[in-house]
């Protein structure tokens, strides 16, 4: 059979894969698009599975809000260049809508979500055979807000959504550009994690007893290096960015408002990054 021009266009169309890709699908299914798209699908699920154990740390973060509902949504991809390429913004886009509209518990339950005519699954599947690189949805959160929202985005490296009682969404965007900022750890000392805290104390004690100073010194020495680390790393114990000489918690209070809950997320934080070391790897090529 004739594979036309117009038939290459059409499964160019439906599956975005590349001309040449097209053609051949198309030679091998004899002219067969439904078979061609089919055999095509199975080829990416088969390329995505070689991807699978390659890093991919970079990335966006992106944030839909529509009226109180407000949803931050991280997928990765293994360089910054695919992470501006308009595919994989639109796939992106087209995500945190299925993720805004359908509610899936996790992430297993979003790749099983519809966008168009395929899950999310299979766009992921598609989008790493036009690409070449590992794509991962890799988090999400929706929250339902009763109080004012806000929401920072830096760049689309970081993003922030803060959720108050009281104030309004100005301040409430103010925090959260405080939060893409200072990177507290929690709103309130309560809420530190108690390892966390042990690990540290631990640490100040040691660098303490270096001193030599008495065990009563010590104590205070130990003491004043926790309420400090506290306040470094508490929302409310910050300084405010845009106003250093008053903490958040001044702030808030000045505004008759509280921080109900914020979400943080930075792209590939958490992910370890592979080094590429230039050095070693012409060593070893020589030596081959």
């Amino acid at each position: 059979m004739q594979i036309t021009a117009s038939l290459v266009k059409e499964l160019r169309e439906r599956t975005g894969a590349g001309m040449m890709d097209c053609k051949k699908a198309l030679q091998e299914a004899n002219g067969d698009i439904e078979t061609a798209i089919e055999d095509m699908r199975k080829s990416g699920a088969a390329k995505a599975a070689k991807k699978a154990g390659r890093i991919a740390a970079e990335g966006i973060i992106s944030i839909k809000q529509d009226g109180n509902d407000v949803t931050i949504l991280e997928i990765n991809c293994e360089t910054d260049f695919v992470a501006k390429d308009e595919n994989f913004l639109t796939f992106t886009s087209n995500v945190i809508d299925a993720v805004s509209a359908q509610n899936p518990s996790d992430v297993e339950a979003l790749n099983g979500l519809s966008v168009g005519d395929q899950t999310v699954e299979e766009a992921t599947q598609q989008l790493i055979t036009k690409i070449g690189e590992k794509i991962t949805v890799r988090r999400f959160e929706k929250r339902t807000a009763t109080g004012p929202v806000g929401t920072y985005s830096h760049g689309v490296r970081i993003g922030v959504v803060v959720e108050l009682e009281g104030g309004d969404e100005t301040l409430a965007k103010d925090i959260a550009m405080h939060v893409a900022a200072s990177k507290p750890v929690c709103i309130s000392e309560d809420q530190v994690p108690q390892d966390e805290l042990v690990k540290e104390k631990a640490i100040f004690v040691a660098q303490a007893e270096e001193s030599g100073k008495p065990a009563e010194i010590i104590e205070k020495m130990v003491s004043g290096k926790i309420k400090k680390f506290l306040k470094e790393i508490t929302l409310l114990g910050q300084p405010f960015v845009k106003d250093p000489d008053q903490t958040v918690e001044k702030l808030l209070q000045t505004a008759n408002a509280s921080v109900v809950s914020f979400i943080r997320y930075e792209v590939g934080e958490g992910i370890e990054k592979k080094v590429d070391n230039f050095a070693e790897e012409v060593k070893a090529q020589a030596k081959g």
